[in-house]
């Protein structure tokens, strides 16, 4: 017989059994940002926290303000350094490539009009200029990128200047044998020099004098971040002292007083240095820079005043203006030197202005020589055209009482005036960069000294907690 499995009933529940408990959620864990800032929050809420984080704080500021002011006196003592060692002497160098040529055709058409035997002396200064113009090309070339406007200038004055070198030989070599060629040659060679290189030769001068003027301005330019960061971190220590009086009655904490000595320091060096630098190399700009421009020009407007005038007799009348009513060469004498007498009163008022007597003495000369050549031109011109060439040639190359006696005049005095400028200028540039000199170095030694005296003083305040 057998017998059903016994099956056990499912418990049944009743309706006052609870159910079973969900579990708890697990809490998300804090990040680590979460946890720093909550450990951070934590210690400011004490003293001993506070301290903390008020020396950190004045420490970076501190160190902040060091490097700064190392960061931005450094490159304005580069640019000072710049206006002394690189862009000066390169436009000195521009200027003296133009100067050279325009000597040199000068002493070209002294030569020829000389006659068959040029004189040695004029021969000599001749190749002399060429030869220094070459010099000073090469010693460019060497120092100035080929890509700029600088480069191509000069790569046109070194492809160039070879062949009005072969012009003026073979203009001497007819001249020698008396063939009217010569005169040809030589007015053909003038006409590359004036239309070519003396041209290319003031755009180099432009472009040198333009990159020293962004060197005087960059060497010049205040540090306001500096000073800025300077006042920002004094302000804050001398908070952090008076804090410190408040809840310590003590007068000083030596840490924090010698923190704010260095800061205070370097500002007043920084505020001072600069201040200084910034005078000296105006001073070079106004005194030395600004009149050797414009006696420059002056100087090179008078070797190209005597070169027309050498060539108005050469050509006697046979190139005209483009209109074909006046003789070229008289013409351009003219305009020349119109442009010589305002450069020479733009030159005077300059050294009127800086109270530079030493400096205007040779100015006022080569005013009184000018007027001395313009008189003496109008009496060779009335000469020649009375029809005595033999005569109007002796008032224009003769030893005494000629116009070229007057030219040496003029150009004697703007070597001298020049000379004193180019002293004036150096000596001032150089005082300029010497107050720029040690400051980085000692902006980063006194942020170092600054910055540690801080944590210092504010350690020792930590002291009196544990």
């Amino acid at each position: 017989m057998t017998h059903p499995p016994s099956v056990r009933p499912a418990p049944q529940r009743g309706p006052e059994q609870p159910p079973a408990p969900a579990a708890a959620p697990v809490p998300p864990q804090p990040s680590a940002r979460a946890a720093a800032l909550g450990r951070l929050r934590g210690a400011a809420t004490t003293e001993p926290g506070r301290l903390q984080i008020i020396g950190a704080v004045l420490a970076l500021l501190v160190l902040a303000f060091g490097a700064v002011t190392a960061f931005e006196i450094s490159g304005r003592a580069a640019s000072a350094d710049d206006v002394v060692e690189r862009s000066q002497p390169l436009s000195a160098d521009a200027a003296g490539i133009y100067r050279s040529l325009a000597d040199a055709d000068a002493a070209a058409a002294s030569g020829f009009l000389a006659g068959p035997q040029e004189p040695r002396a004029v021969h000599e200064q001749y190749v002399k200029d060429i030869e220094e113009a070459s010099r000073l090309l090469v010693k460019a070339a060497a120092n100035t990128d080929a890509a700029t406007t600088s480069g191509r200038e000069i790569t046109t004055l070194n492809e160039g200047l070879p062949r009005y070198a072969g012009l003026i030989e073979r203009a001497r070599a007819a001249n020698r044998q008396g063939l009217p060629l010569g005169g040809a040659y030589l007015r053909y060679a003038n006409q590359q020099m004036s239309g070519e290189l003396l041209p290319a030769a003031e755009r180099l001068y432009k472009a040198e004098t333009g990159r020293l003027d962004g060197d005087h301005r960059s060497a010049r330019a205040w540090p306001w971040f500096s000073l800025g960061a300077g006042v920002v971190a004094l302000a804050v220590l001398v908070w952090a002292q008076r804090r410190d009086h408040r809840r310590t009655n003590r007068v000083f904490n030596h840490g924090l007083v010698a923190a704010t000595a260095a800061a205070a320091v370097l500002l007043l060096w920084l505020a001072v240095g600069h201040t200084v630098a910034r005078a000296d190399l105006a001073e070079a700009d106004s005194h030395g820079q600004r009149s050797m421009d414009v006696l420059n020009r002056a100087r090179i407007d008078s070797l190209k005043a005597r070169a027309d005038e050498n060539l108005t007799v050469i050509a006697r009348g046979a190139v005209l203006t483009a209109d074909g009513k006046n003789d070229k060469y008289e013409t351009d004498y003219t305009a020349g030197m119109k442009a010589l007498g305002e450069e020479l009163a733009a030159a005077a008022e300059l050294a009127d202005d800086t109270g530079d007597a030493e400096g205007g003495k040779p100015v006022a000369a080569a005013s009184e020589a000018v007027k001395e050549w313009q008189e003496r031109h109008r009496t060779a011109r009335k000469t020649d055209d009375s029809g005595d060439y033999e005569s109007a040639l002796e008032q224009i190359i003769g030893q005494e009482n000629s116009t070229g006696e007057s030219f040496k005049k003029v150009d004697d005095a703007l070597r001298d005036a020049l000379a004193h400028e180019q002293d004036d200028f150096t000596r001032a540039a150089r005082d300029g960069r010497g107050a720029l000199g040690g400051l980085p170095v000692g902006a980063a030694v006194l942020a170092v000294l600054g910055a540690v005296a801080a944590v210092v003083g504010i350690n020792r305040r930590l002291s009196e907690f544990r």
